[in-house]
């Protein structure tokens, strides 16, 4: 079983979930897919694998440790530095965070294990689903999400459909639009046929704005966003920026915040402030001294500059 230092990150802003506490259940990188618009990074264990890659009883026992502390979120996301349904431990840990809060549990899931009905159990534990449908045609799916070998298009729609029927909370699917490999007229209608087939709650349409995996992965404009989502339907979103108001005291925070966040997923300085509740001076400081240190590097993408930490290359 891998160790994992930490478990538990954030709060964190999410554009879709407000102040949202992660918890890690995989190791970096362990994945299904390797998106090539990834936050993270590439795959470097993608696998079909369902074990305890991360054990529940620490996660759980530091997650008591960070709810003594007082902190505040708006709900608890199991995710990871890849896809957290391949934890075997999920249905076991939801069952747990629920006798430490109330806060409400979200999933965000590739979906690609939604076809085993196991998988499907234990997320219907959680209030709300977030999984994603990029690509519903072999193309565009094995361009975009460069999948598993053992894994097609058509397990996913089949997997959200059957845990549609079975989940009595809400699903909110988020479709990643890239120009030039999912957005041809033939593949948007098989997209709505196939969000008809699954009926979520929401489908929120999001594309590149933090630095992706692959470069050179065309961001789509506002209008033709709003032009996809007219074609999709009236439950299409189009994913906001985040502008929830900070929560945190400044004089708390130290240079260990800033690399949990930013170790997560790339972080402007707008995303920084925003999440641990700074002012643009103070984070600026504390990132300074960071990229000082090497521990923390930054790339820039339409104009804006992102902070993450340096990723090892696998043995």
């Amino acid at each position: 079983m891998a160790e994992t230092t930490n478990t538990i990150f954030g709060p964190v802003p999410s554009r879709r979930l407000g102040f949202s506490l992660g918890i890690d259940l995989v190791p970096y990188k362990v994945c299904s897919l390797d998106c090539v618009y990834c936050q993270i990074d590439h795959t470097t264990n993608k696998t079909l694998e369902r074990r305890e890659y991360v054990c529940i009883d620490t996660i759980l026992n530091q997650l008591k440790t960070r709810l003594a502390e007082g902190v505040h979120a708006d709900v608890i996301s199991l995710t990871g530095s890849g896809e957290p349904t391949l934890n075997s431990g999920l249905g076991q840990l939801i069952d747990g965070i629920r006798m430490l809060t109330s806060i409400p549990i979200t999933i965000i899931t590739n979906s690609t294990l939604l076809n085993d009905p196991a998988v499907r159990a234990q997320c219907c534990k959680a209030d709300i689903v977030l999984p994603s449908l990029d690509a519903v045609l072999p193309d565009p799916y094995t361009k975009v999400n460069r999948p598993h070998e053992k894994l097609e298009a058509e397990f996913l729609v089949e997997g959200l459909a059957n845990f549609r029927h079975e989940f009595s909370g809400e699903i909110w699917l988020e479709v990643f639009l890239i120009e030039g490999l999912n957005t041809d007229t033939n593949h948007l209608l098989a997209l709505k046929q196939a969000i008809d087939r699954i009926t979520p709650d929401r489908v929120q349409l999001n594309t590149a704005v933090r630095p992706t995996a692959d470069s050179g992965i065309t961001r789509l404009s506002p209008e033709r966003m709003l032009f996809i989502a007219g074609q999709l339907g009236p439950q299409c979103e189009i994913i906001a920026d985040f502008s929830k108001a900070p929560s945190t005291a400044e004089e708390t925070i130290g240079k260990e915040h800033i690399l949990n966040l930013v170790n997560r997923h790339p972080c402007s300085m707008s995303d920084i402030c925003a999440c641990l509740g700074l002012s643009r001076c103070k984070a600026q400081s504390l990132v300074t001294a960071l990229t000082d240190l090497c521990q923390v590097v930054f790339t820039q993408r339409d104009g804006t500059i992102y902070y993450s930490t340096p990723k090892s290359s696998p043995s």
